[in-house]
């Protein structure tokens, strides 16, 4: 009997303990995903954020790290282990390089220069960087921590000459841009003013940027961007911010925003990507604008970015792409939003200043001053500049060209109206 009761005691005990093992799995099980998840981001975060020299407290509440150049994230890629940093490109599309092209953001032609906000808080040492900090919550944000810092997979790129429009339409982006492509370019410059447009959901995001674009719009696509614009989602707010992005294979695994992968390699200690760009444009008001231009060192092949009329912020190299290693066969210059759609309805989400291009200086966004690099390394006005948009009652393009401003188009609209449902 006393055998018996044992017996039975030890079946209990044994009961007890798969109730427990499987109440603590119950309540703790998702802290362990939890807790691997926060190391994921703290490993990602200690990647991304490099000890800097000095970090300046921006106004608008970034913290901008001045990181020792040879140490920003371009660095951490096997690639990169025996990269010597080219400090100025060999050829500069708009005549002989000189060093006042790195360290000057006055413009050529005596135009107000274009500052960031943080800048009213102090600069970064020569020979450092200034880099953005990453924080937490950018990353959380993000669908996976592989995923931030990326655009989504298969993001839209504008095809003027698909067949069918209305699937770009679906992918939730939507564009109005101008485009050339019946030759190889080298390069593309265009000056646009800069707004802050509204956005209606925090996924979907607002930019003005330029395109330099080569191989098919499928797999293999190569494209190196630069513009601003407006991402509650990556920056967690809804300021306007300057942006770079590259890829290699249309989005997929390759390329990223700013300096938040290997890539892009910064040689400025002047301005941060991915930091507030100021002062604004305002609708009626004054217009403020800023130049950028990209192009490849026909020597050594890197793509070079410039901001301003004289602001060298540093490159890609040629390595990082296939058919950009040779040259781009398109270009676009223009904006773009997402739509998601959310509630049945075409997103409010602003292009540009909001307005359409038909209202023109002051009240509309603008391209001015386009031009392509040739294969001579010189800076020209395009042959035929073309329109495309998916819905012109939503986002609309208009060209013109005048002796001040060369070729130029006046962009965007409001979004969801009476003729944009």
């Amino acid at each position: 009997m006393a055998a018996h009761f044992s017996n039975w005691e030890r079946k209990l005990k044994l009961l007890y303990f798969l109730v427990m093992v499987m109440i603590l799995q119950v309540c703790y099980g998702g802290r362990v995903s939890m807790s691997s998840q926060k190391l994921e981001v703290h490993k990602h975060l200690n990647r991304l954020n490099k000890p800097p020299l000095k970090s300046i407290k921006s106004p608008d509440g970034d913290i901008i790290d001045c990181v020792h150049i040879s140490h920003q994230p371009a660095f951490d890629h096997p690639s990169f282990k025996n990269h010597t940093i080219k400090m100025r490109p060999n050829y500069h599309p708009e005549g002989i390089f000189d060093e006042s092209k790195v360290s000057t953001l006055k413009g050529d032609d005596g135009s107000k220069p274009m500052t960031q906000l943080w800048h009213l808080n102090g600069k970064c040492p020569e020979g450092t960087i200034p880099i953005r900090r990453t924080k937490k919550e950018d990353v959380l944000r993000a669908s996976s921590v592989e995923r931030f810092g990326k655009k989504k997979k298969h993001s839209a790129v504008p095809q003027p000459k698909s067949a069918d429009p209305d699937l770009l339409s679906q992918s939730g982006h939507q564009h109005a841009i101008a485009y050339v492509d019946e030759e190889q370019y080298y390069g593309a410059k265009a000056t646009m003013n800069v707004w802050e447009p509204k956005i209606q959901q925090s996924n979907e995001f607002s930019l003005s940027q330029i395109w330099v674009l080569g191989g098919s719009f499928g797999s293999d696509l190569n494209s190196i961007e630069a513009g601003w614009q407006v991402s509650p989602d990556l920056y967690g707010d809804s300021n306007t911010r300057l942006f770079t992005y590259w890829t290699s294979d249309a989005y997929e695994a390759t390329g990223c925003y700013n300096l938040l992968c290997s890539g892009f390699i910064q040689i400025n200690n002047e301005i941060a990507m991915g930091a507030s760009i100021s002062p604004l444009s305002s609708y009626s008001s004054s217009q403020y604008d800023i130049s950028i231009l990209v192009w490849k060192d026909p020597e050594e092949g890197n793509w070079w970015m410039q901001f301003g009329n004289g602001k060298v912020l540093g490159y890609w190299p040629s390595f990082l792409f296939s058919y950009l290693s040779d040259s781009a066969s398109m270009i676009e210059w223009g904006g773009e939003v997402v739509n998601t759609q959310s509630d049945g309805q075409h997103t409010t989400t602003q292009m540009g200043s909001g307005h359409f291009p038909g209202e023109g200086f002051g009240k509309a966004s603008y391209f001015r001053n386009i031009q392509v690099v040739d294969g001579s390394n010189k800076l020209r006005a395009p042959k035929d500049l073309l329109t495309y948009t998916e819905q012109s009652t939503c986002y609309n393009v208009q060209t013109g060209k005048n002796g001040d401003w060369g070729s130029y188009f006046y962009y965007g609209g409001p979004g969801r109206n009476p003729n944009c449902p």
